[in-house]
């Protein structure tokens, strides 16, 4: 699905609003100004009084949108896309109350522990990219679901140390314009009144319905009639995930982490097989880290860096596209690049263009899900999450409502590959386009094809206006490209490309979903 845009017109202060501000600016001042006056001159008092009651006819309209409410912002608002449409919707409209991308990032990626808690849940974790005009750079934040240093005892399945949460804070405080708490309020009300079930959710659940539903708390919440998993379209209310959900707006991040939320959690994850305790979740951070860049052109392409390998197999596959290779040889090269840093270790940079040996067949890598955004300024964020299974242990601590997350490294579950990216032009400021892929080995090509794609995509430069002259016609603009033509199954893509550039002109901007998934890709411009 694609999404784009005509004529945007960018949001402006209304006359009302600016003489308002004026006003204010110049009643300030004059209260010293008639107050001086009227001491030496009672006239004078009398004539200040009467231009100052005039001042209201420019007061703010009390009715107009306030910033936090979807429709605050005018013009073009940016874009999002999403596995889960939902979580686009979500995004969207955070653009829409004035929010940037990493707010719509933060808001989207909670949605996700609602909608689609079989590859994004309070459990799990993620990796994000942030691009920031302001600073002319990119930076990863890593939230990867923490490791175990060895087998909890009593825990038949072990949990991995939750870090969603943690991971989206750290991004709003990398890129946030609104309250975190105020991001927080669409998550918690989808949980506690109900969401309907997604294509992408009620395929997952048909895919692991036998081993999930054994579990009370997951049936409880993933059941429908009969004891059958729920099917797309039905309603799916999480009350405890709602209260949780709550809790974090009322008392913080930081309580699931070392407060009473957290020992709650890590009492119940004994009751589920996870084995969590306070003390691991106290300890498990989030991580800013520099992205891994390649050069394109005049641009910078930022892919995720390592422990979140999936960007380094995308880095390789994105340098095999640009040398000639095919999709399919790209992508085995990409896989091939991953497991020997696996294996082996070493400088991830050199690795990309290093001789590795071929990639000789990898067990199936856990799911993953993702979601692209930028706003008007041109900030984008770009995210892979991970559960690293799908529904993790398939187990719900007791009481909370989270899913928790399978532990990496024990017993057959390996780390995904979760693969983003970010292209940009650093002494312009200016975003140019962002991919994010999933679907297990094919993640990193997901991710890596449309990139090349969104890239080699060139718009004619917009006509100069000249004042006088009579207007240039433009050139018809080409139709843009299917960017996932060529993706190999399983894996899906999500991206957002403006040729013309952000800031810059919107008019150039496009929006993809892969047309093969069950995700939306929405942008708008309201006026």
């Amino acid at each position: 699905m694609t999404t784009s845009f005509g004529a945007a017109t960018m949001a402006r202060k209304t006359m009302a609003e600016a003489g308002g501000l004026a006003m204010e600016e110049r009643r300030g001042m004059g209260g010293k100004v008639a107050r001086k006056a009227a001491a030496s001159h009672p006239a004078l008092a009398a004539v200040a009084a009467l231009a100052l009651s005039g001042c209201s006819a420019f007061a703010p309209d009390p009715n107009a949108l306030q910033p936090g409410q979807a429709g605050f912002v005018r013009g073009f608002l940016g874009g999002a896309v999403s596995d889960d449409p939902r979580a686009a919707l979500v995004a969207r409209n955070t653009l829409s109350a004035g929010g940037s991308a990493a707010d719509a990032a933060v808001a989207g990626g909670l949605m996700l522990t609602v909608t689609q808690p079989s590859r994004a849940a309070l459990g799990g974790g993620g990796a994000c990219l942030l691009f920031a005009p302001r600073r002319a750079e990119a930076e990863a934040i890593l939230f990867l679901p923490g490791a175990r240093e060895a087998t909890p005892p009593g825990a038949d399945r072990p949990a991995a140390v939750p870090l969603m949460a943690r991971g989206l804070f750290a991004l709003h405080a990398r890129g946030g314009a609104r309250p975190f708490e105020e991001l927080i309020a669409p998550a918690e009300q989808a949980a506690r009144f109900g969401v309907e079930v997604s294509r992408a959710l009620a395929t997952d659940l048909a895919a692991v319905a036998g081993p999930l539903l054994a579990d009370p708390g997951a049936a409880a919440i993933f059941a429908g009639p009969g004891g059958q998993p729920l099917t797309a379209g039905a309603t799916l209310v999480q009350p405890d995930l709602g209260t949780t959900l709550g809790a974090l707006r009322t008392s913080g991040v930081g309580d699931l982490h070392q407060g009473a939320l957290a020992r709650r959690v890590a009492d119940a994850s004994i009751a589920a097989g996870g084995g969590l305790t306070v003390a691991e979740m106290r300890a498990a951070v989030p991580r800013v880290a520099a992205p891994m860049i390649l050069r394109a052109g005049n641009d910078s392409v930022a892919f995720l860096p390592p422990p979140a390998d999936g960007g380094l197999a995308a880095a390789a596959a994105f340098t095999a596209l640009a040398a000639g290779a095919t999709a399919d040889a790209a992508s085995l090269r990409g896989v091939a690049v991953a497991r020997a840093w696996r294996e082996r270790g070493g400088d991830p940079m050199a690795l990309v263009t290093a001789e590795v040996p071929a990639d000789q067949g990898w067990p199936v890598l856990p799911a993953s899900t993702t979601l692209v955004v930028v706003d008007r300024d041109g900030m984008a964020v770009s995210c892979a999450f991970t559960m690293n299974n799908l529904f993790g242990t398939g187990r719900v601590a007791p009481g909370t409502g989270i899913l928790l997350a399978a532990a990496p490294g024990i017993g057959q579950v390996q780390p995904p590959l979760l693969s983003a990216a970010i292209a940009f032009n650093a002494p312009l400021r200016t975003f140019r386009a962002a991919t994010a892929g999933s679907g297990q080995q094919a993640a990193p090509i997901a991710a890596a094809l449309p990139m090349a794609a969104a890239l080699r995509f060139n718009l004619p430069p917009a006509p100069r206006i000249v004042p006088g002259a009579v207007p240039t016609p433009a050139a018809p603009s080409p139709q843009a490209p299917d960017l996932f033509a060529g993706v190999p199954n399983p894996g899906r893509g999500n991206a957002l490309s403006c040729p013309r550039y952000l800031p810059g002109d919107p008019n150039s901007c496009f929006f993809e979903t892969d047309p093969r998934g069950a995700g939306l890709a929405i942008g708008a411009v309201d006026r």
